[in-house]
C-alpha cells in the first residue's frame, strides 16, 4: 500500500484506452466480496423463524439498529432511501476495514468519494423537487433574489465538502502508515502497526463513515422539509 494510486491494466476498446486503476479494482474486489457475504446470507436467511436466534437475530439486529437510526434521521416519509444509505454504510466501512490487509482503501482516491457525495446531491435535488416541488425551486431565491448565486454556490458546495471530508480522513491514514512502513526498520514493523491499524482503519473509519452519511441524510431531510 502507498500514497500513489497505481495503474493496474490498460484496456483499448474502439481506439478509446480505459484505465483499470488500484481504486477501481480494489473497489471491485470489496463489491465481489459484500456480494458473496450477501448471497451466504440470504440462503441461510431462506427460512425465516418467527422467534430470531442466533445468525438470524445478529442479521434482523443490524438492520433493525441502521433502520432505526435512518428513520430517526430522515423521518418516515423518507425512509424508503434508507437501503441505499446502508449499502453505502457498508462499502465506506468495509473499504476502511480492508486496509487493514493491506489493500489500499477505495475511500482514499477522491474519486470514489466524490462519486458517493455526488449521489447524495442527486438525491438531495430529487427529493426535494419531489417532496417540496415549487417551494424547493424558491428557496435558491430567499432570502431575496439578489442571494441566488451564492444560494446556489452554497448547495453546490455541499458534495464537494462532504466527498473531501471522507477522503482527507481516509488518505491521512493510508499516509502515516505508509510512512511509518517506509522509515521504520523492519524489527518494529510488528505489533505497533497493529495498533495503527485498529485506530485510523476500524476506529477512524467507523466514525467516518458514520458521520459521512448521517450528513447525507440530514442534507436529503433538509431539502425534502
Amino acid at each position: 500500500m502507498g500514497l500513489n494510486i497505481d495503474n493496474l491494466w490498460v484496456i483499448n476498446i474502439a481506439g478509446v484506452e480505459i484505465w483499470i486503476t488500484e481504486t477501481i479494482f480494489n473497489t471491485w474486489l470489496i463489491m465481489f466480496f459484500l456480494i458473496i457475504v450477501a448471497i451466504i446470507v440470504r440462503i441461510k436467511l431462506k427460512s425465516f423463524k418467527e422467534v430470531p436466534k442466533g445468525f438470524q437475530n445478529i442479521i434482523e439486529a443490524i438492520v433493525e439498529i441502521f433502520d432505526n437510526f435512518a428513520v430517526n434521521t430522515l423521518g418516515k416519509k423518507l425512509s424508503y432511501i434508507a437501503p441505499w444509505y446502508f449499502m453505502v454504510f457498508v462499502f465506506v466501512y468495509s473499504s476502511a476495514l480492508f486496509s487493514v490487509f493491506g489493500i489500499r482503501a477505495p475511500t482514499a482516491d477522491w474519486a470514489t468519494t466524490f462519486a458517493l457525495a455526488f449521489a447524495t446531491f442527486v438525491l438531495m435535488l430529487s427529493m426535494g423537487f419531489k417532496h417540496q416541488r415549487g417551494e424547493y425551486l424558491k428557496s435558491f431565491f430567499g432570502p431575496h433574489p439578489i442571494f441566488f448565486p451564492l444560494n446556489i454556490i452554497g448547495e453546490l458546495a455541499k458534495p464537494v465538502s462532504l466527498s473531501f471530508r471522507l477522503f482527507g480522513n481516509m488518505l491521512s491514514g493510508t499516509i502515516i502508515l505508509t510512512l511509518y512502513y517506509g522509515l521504520t526498520p523492519v524489527f518494529v514493523q510488528f505489533g505497533i502497526p497493529a495498533l495503527l491499524h485498529a485506530f485510523f482503519d476500524v476506529v477512524v473509519g467507523a466514525i467516518q463513515t458514520y458521520i459521512f452519511v448521517i450528513i447525507s441524510l440530514m442534507y436529503i431531510r433538509n431539502a425534502a422539509d
